[in-house]
């Protein structure tokens, strides 16, 4: 969900089934004056679906009444099943974590509109608001869901890898080191996995967007479990660092700012307010421990949307840059690993001096590519063969 609206009435974009549903909502509603007079309004910042904000006009001159349409994403089944999505965001609402379920139609569904803002990129570092997340991030990962309690993460990778693979160009899978991500894959599950690991339910993708704040009470309500799952609760929160780079609300919403990732004292206060918020004390060790997991699950992050945006770019409509986000999320990951991971692994042979980052051996594929112009063309729009500062 975005927290941007466009004021524009778009109800062209509805599905005839989902209008047949909305009327018949607002016709039992005693102050709609007419409930086929739908006042639609597209949020920006969905990336994965359509999302649209509905009212109808009062007997009061208010417009009262509000419900949300989720239009299905074209291709995202790559994702996730849909069905584990359902389920998962029925027992949500049933548990009251989430906005009710109110209609389904074949390429969506009509949930309960929260009445709460949507976070912008600026609240994440907001101490006050950060804490509130912190709490309520616990008390998500301990909820007990449906399903084996697994962790989904490294065979999700994998599944990813092989369809980025799939839909990707020769040219695309050698630009983003495709067959050199597929050996890093075991690695990291390798030395990032022990018993200490703390297993929970996960959102997966705590970007703004997905947090409502209530002013009034202070209450944070998390939404969209399109790829929520059991996890390492590092990856999550790993996760939830690495949006602070981002802001999708802007005239460039796939260019990253690491400079904004959070400073060692504020994620160190993150973690020690998220292990406390049960009552709980943590000892400086498990502080410790989990700053520090939290730190090597970056990588793990990076490639998972990596390899989302190049497969989105494939298969989603939406106008957004994913080979440009996908670039940026690789080029981090190459950055970051010879920190976190030290000498493990044998890592390829990646330019990585925060400009950009190519193979080496891609310089013998410009001389080639050369005498294609059109697939030139095409790789130069989303990987200059140049470095250039942005």
């Amino acid at each position: 969900m975005g927290a941007m609206e466009n004021v524009n009435n778009r109800e062209d974009r509805i599905p005839a089934e989902a209008r047949e549903i909305l009327q018949s909502m607002a016709s039992q509603w005693d102050d709609v004056v007419d409930s086929k007079a739908l006042q639609v309004i597209p949020l920006k910042g969905a990336m994965t679906n359509e999302v649209f904000q509905i009212k109808w006009p009062s007997r009061t001159g208010e417009l009262s009444h509000k419900v949300l349409v989720r239009i299905y994403g074209e291709g995202v089944e790559v994702f996730f099943d849909r069905d584990n999505e359902i389920r998962t965001f029925e027992h949500m609402s049933k548990n009251g974590q989430g906005p009710r379920l109110l209609g389904r139609f074949p390429n969506g569904r009509i949930e309960e509109f929260i009445h709460a803002r949507t976070l912008s990129a600026c609240d994440l570092r907001d101490p006050d608001i950060s804490a509130l997340i912190a709490s309520k991030l616990k008390e998500f990962h301990e909820l007990d869901m449906p399903g084996p309690k697994v962790v989904t993460l490294w065979d999700r990778l994998r599944n990813w890898l092989s369809t980025a693979k799939r839909l990707s160009t020769p040219e695309e899978v050698n630009s983003f080191q495709l067959d050199s991500i597929e050996k890093e894959i075991p690695l990291l599950e390798k030395e990032l996995s022990g018993p200490h690991q703390r297993i929970g339910f996960c959102h997966n993708d705590l970007q703004y967007g997905n947090i409502m704040l209530e002013e009034e009470s202070k209450s944070i309500t998390i939404i969209d479990y399109e790829y929520a799952s059991y996890n390492a609760v590092a990856f999550d929160i790993a996760n939830h660092f690495c949006e602070m780079a981002a802001d999708y609300h802007t005239d460039t919403p796939h260019i990253l700012d690491y400079s904004k990732y959070p400073g060692s004292e504020e994620r160190q206060r993150f973690v020690r307010l998220y292990l406390s918020s049960s009552g709980n004390q943590p000892t400086e060790s498990e502080v410790e421990q989990l700053v520090q997991d939290v730190e090597n699950y970056t990588l793990a992050s990076h490639l998972f949307w990596g390899l989302w945006g190049i497969i989105s770019e494939h298969v989603n409509e939406i106008d957004f840059d994913y080979m440009e986000y996908a670039r940026q999320r690789f080029q981090q990951y190459w950055i970051s690993r010879p920190k976190l991971l030290g000498s493990v692994g044998s890592p390829p042979d990646v330019v990585t001096d925060g400009e950009f980052w190519f193979a080496r051996e891609q310089k013998g594929t410009r001389k080639t590519l050369a005498k294609r112009p059109s697939i030139l063309k095409k790789l130069q729009k989303y990987f200059s063969f140049t470095k250039t500062k942005t």
